[in-house]
C-alpha cells in the first residue's frame, strides 16, 4: 500500500476558538527527541532509502499529525457530554483506558458529564441506549487494578444511524470507542453517519487488540501484559514435558491471523522448541514435515515443547476427512470460527510417536481466557493512560474519525479508515521471526512447497 500525505490527514470539525486549559503547558514547547510540537508531524517511514524513494521535499513526505494538547480547542468544555464504549473481546488495560479518559475529561477539561455505554455497541441501540452509567473520577479511581471492563463488552455490528440517534438523544458531543478492528470499523461507520447529518460530534478510537494485529501502531495496549502472562504457561508445560518420558508439551495461545503473542512469549520464556504461527503454513507429513521434526527432537533431548498460535495450520483442518474440521461458521462480528488445530496436533503427534516406538506423555494447555482477563502490567498501565490522554486532547481539539496510536515511539493521530485497511502480521522475512528461528533452532518451514528456502537450523 502506497500512502501519500493526504491519506494521513485527519478530519477537523472546524476552527478551534476556545482556550485550552492546558495552553500554558504547551505554549513554549518545541519538537525534541521526547516531544512533538503542535504543528509538527511524525514521518510514516524511518529509513533513508524509503524516504529517498518518494523524491519529495520533507514537508510533503507521508507523515502523521502529532497527538497531544493544543493551545486552542474546538469544544467549550463546560458544555461537553462525553461518551465511552468498550467493544469486542477482553484485553488487559481496558479499565486503565476508561480511567484515563474519565480523569482527563473531568479533572483537566472539567467537562459537564461523562457517560459509559453498557455492553459494547449494543448500548447504543434503541433498546439499550438508556442503559448507561455516569462516570466520575471517584467511580473509576481503582478500576485499573482489575481485568476486564466495568462497562461490559459485546461483539456484533449495529446500525450506524440508530447509534447516532442514541448519541443525539443523550446529548453526546465527543465519543470514545475502545475496540479492535471491528470496533474501529464501527467507529468509522458512526463518524460517517454523523458527518452525513452535519452534526458536531467527534468520534475518536482507542485501538486495542490482544493479538497486536492492528496496523499503524508500534504495539497495541495489553499486548505486553498478555505475552508476559503467556510465558508462565510455556514455562509450566516445559517443566511437565521435561519431567515425563517422551514428553510433548503444547501451549495454544491467541492469534487468529497474527503470531505476535506466540512469537514474543516463546522468546521471553526461552523454552519452546517449535513455534507455529498463522503467517507460515506447515505440513505434518514427510521427511521435512512437523511430525518428523517432533520425533527428532524427542529422540535428541527426550521431550519437545510447541507454542501454537490459534490461527496456525487452519488449512490442515479444511482437508476432506480431517478430524476437528473447520466448519467455517462465524461469530457475531463476522469472524470465521477457527477449528481446533491444537487437538489435531495432539492426536497426530501422539499417533506418530507411538508408531515410532516413542509413546508420548502429552501435556496440552489452552490458557486464552486466563490471559486476556488479567489486569494490565505496569508497562501497559502507563501506555493506556497516555493513550487515554491523547484521545481526550484529540477529541477536545475537534479531531474526528481518527484513532490515537504510538508510531515510531511518538503518539499520533491516525485516520480511522487506515486502522482497518490491512492487518499487522509477523513478517516471515523480518527480524522478529529470525529471532524465533535462532532461539528455537526450528527449520524455516516444515515440509511446505511455498518456494521459500528451507533453513535447517539444527538442535540448540
Amino acid at each position: 500500500m502506497t500512502l501519500h500525505l493526504d491519506d494521513l490527514r485527519v478530519r477537523h470539525l472546524g476552527e478551534c476558538r476556545y482556550d485550552s486549559p492546558l495552553a500554558e503547558m504547551v505554549s513554549t514547547k518545541q519538537t525534541s527527541p521526547h516531544y512533538v510540537a503542535e504543528g509538527d508531524r511524525v514521518l510514516l517511514e524511518d529509513t533513508v532509502s524509503m524516504l529517498a524513494g518518494h523524491r519529495l521535499p520533507p514537508a510533503r513526505l507521508p507523515s502523521f499529525e502529532g497527538a497531544g494538547p493544543r493551545r486552542k480547542i474546538y469544544f467549550d468544555p463546560a458544555r461537553v457530554t462525553a461518551g465511552i464504549v468498550t467493544c469486542g473481546g477482553l484485553c488487559p488495560g481496558l479499565n486503565n483506558v476508561i480511567r484515563g479518559l474519565v480523569q482527563e475529561l473531568a479533572v483537566h477539561y472539567k467537562v459537564k458529564r461523562i457517560l459509559g455505554f453498557r455492553n459494547g455497541l449494543q448500548g447504543l441501540t434503541a433498546d439499550h441506549r438508556h442503559d448507561t452509567v455516569e462516570l466520575t473520577p471517584a467511580h473509576v479511581r481503582d478500576i485499573h487494578k482489575d481485568g476486564g471492563t466495568i462497562l461490559g463488552s459485546s461483539r456484533g455490528g449495529q446500525d450506524a444511524d440508530e447509534m447516532v440517534d442514541s448519541l443525539v438523544l443523550r446529548g453526546v458531543d465527543v465519543m470514545f470507542v475502545i475496540g479492535g478492528d471491528g470496533g474501529m470499523r464501527a467507529a468509522t461507520y458512526l463518524s460517517d453517519a454523523i458527518r452525513a447529518r452535519g452534526l458536531d460530534i467527534a468520534v475518536i478510537g482507542v485501538p486495542k487488540t490482544i493479538d497486536n494485529d492492528l496496523p499503524f501502531t508500534d504495539q497495541s495496549f495489553g499486548f505486553q501484559s498478555a505475552f508476559a502472562r503467556a510465558t508462565d504457561f510455556i514455562s509450566a508445560v516445559s517443566v511437565e514435558a521435561a519431567s515425563s518420558p517422551n514428553g510433548v508439551g503444547i501451549v495454544k495461545l491467541m492469534g487468529r491471523h497474527s503470531g505476535f503473542i506466540a512469537s514474543y512469549a516463546a522468546l521471553a520464556a526461552n523454552g519452546a522448541d517449535i513455534v507455529l504461527i498463522p503467517e507460515i503454513p506447515f505440513a505434518l507429513e514427510g521427511r521435512d514435515g512437523l511430525l518428523a521434526h517432533v520425533e527428532q527432537r524427542v529422540r535428541a533431548k527426550g521431550y519437545v515443547v510447541i507454542v501454537l498460535a490459534e490461527g496456525a495450520g487452519q488449512e490442515l483442518l479444511d482437508r476432506p476427512g480431517a478430524a476437528h474440521r473447520n466448519g467455517r461458521a462465524t461469530d457475531a462480528s463476522g469472524n470465521v470460527k477457527l477449528g481446533n488445530v491444537g487437538e489435531l496436533l495432539k492426536d497426530r503427534i501422539a499417533a506418530h510417536l507411538t508408531a515410532a516406538g516413542l509413546p508420548p506423555t502429552m501435556r496440552y494447555i489452552d490458557p486464552s481466557y486466563a490471559i486476556r482477563s488479567i489486569a494490565a502490567n505496569p508497562y501497559d498501565s502507563v501506555y493506556c493512560l497516555r493513550l487515554a490522554h491523547a484521545a481526550v486532547h484529540a477529541a477536545m481539539a475537534g479531531r474526528t474519525a481518527a484513532a490515537v496510536a504510538r508510531w515510531r515511539r511518538r503518539f499520533v493521530h491516525v485516520p480511522l479508515s487506515l486502522m482497518t485497511s490491512r492487518r499487522n502480521q509477523v513478517d516471515p522475512d523480518g527480524d522478529l521471526w529470525l529471532s524465533v528461528l535462532e532461539t528455537t533452532c526450528q527449520p524455516a518451514e516444515f515440509g511446505t512447497a511455498a518456494g521459500r528456502e528451507k533453513v535447517p537450523m539444527g538442535f540448540c
